[in-house]
């Protein structure tokens, strides 16, 4: 997909400079962070099921405690 984007020419010249300087073109570190951006949104929603899958759990410890001494040791 093709996006247009509209950026101050000095912002959009400074950021390709960044950009050479990694190694990238301006094109590559924009994909490069819209992909992690949606990588993000992708695990906060996996975690968002995760802990109310936990807190709707019936499982138990049974009489386990947690015990910080047994915890820290080495």
């Amino acid at each position: 997909m093709n996006i247009t984007l509209s950026v101050d020419e000095q912002v959009a010249q400074r950021a390709r400079e960044a950009a050479q300087k990694m190694g990238k073109s301006l094109n590559q570190v924009v994909r490069d962070y819209l992909d992690q951006l949606a990588g993000s949104a992708v695990r906060s929603t996996n975690w968002e099921q995760f802990e109310a899958r936990c807190l709707q759990s019936k499982a138990t410890l049974g009489d386990w405690k947690f015990n910080r001494e047994e915890a820290n040791e080495r």
